[in-house]
């Protein structure tokens, strides 16, 4: 390859200007394809593991049923927390229909699991101190619905450590899939920072 091409290259793929000899472009080039493939590989690793359809099947059903209910919905959309979490918590809890045949993507499945264990971490430390306070504001039942309410709020601590823990068993799953699947290259978890703090953000507390 002579120098005018490796110029040429330099432009179309922004290469350091120090990478202007012919053994450093050839690095530089290395790494670069090396991580095109890997990220097409991870972006392109479908999950259709019986388990893993199993566990996003009772994770959301219990969301709806003993956490998202009637009672505590109002409270839980007073939480900061971004719009692109409720999302990705949407589409774990509600939309399993759409991808059951076709299969998961790997890393989608790995975000609506941070974002779910960003929303457990929240809800622990900023709604369930005052939950009764926050649910009685905005809630007047009475009757049989005052009693509902009363056990949606009472049982919401343990409703949310059980919703903790399926989603825990669910990235453990995941993780081992993950590093099945790698066959020699690096997981796909150990790539993503915001999965560092979901032992903390699900376990703790």
């Amino acid at each position: 390859m002579n120098m005018q091409k490796i110029h040429k290259c330099n432009r179309l793929l922004a290469v350091p200007s120090k990478f202007l000899h012919p053994p450093e472009f050839t690095l530089f080039i290395h790494h670069r394809l090396v991580y095109f493939f890997m990220e097409k590989y991870n972006k392109c690793m479908q999950v259709r593991d019986a388990q893993v359809i199993r566990l996003i099947e009772r994770i959301g059903e219990h969301y709806r049923t003993n956490i998202a209910n009637r009672f505590i919905r109002p409270a839980l959309l007073q939480l900061p927390l971004e719009k692109q979490s409720w999302d990705l918590i949407e589409i774990l809890t509600e939309k399993l229909e759409q991808y059951r045949y076709e299969g998961f993507h790997l890393d989608e499945l790995y975000h609506q699991v941070a974002a779910a264990a960003r929303f457990v971490d929240i809800v622990r430390r900023e709604l369930v101190p005052g939950l009764r306070n926050r649910v009685g504001a905005t809630s007047s039942s009475s009757g049989p619905d005052k009693v509902l309410r009363d056990m949606a709020v009472n049982n919401l601590t343990s409703n949310l450590k059980l919703f903790a823990d399926l989603v825990n068993e669910l990235f453990v799953v995941l993780v081992e899939l993950d590093k099945r699947d790698a066959k020699g290259h690096m997981p796909l978890y150990s790539t993503m920072p915001e999965l560092a703090e979901i032992g903390k953000q699900l376990v703790d507390g």
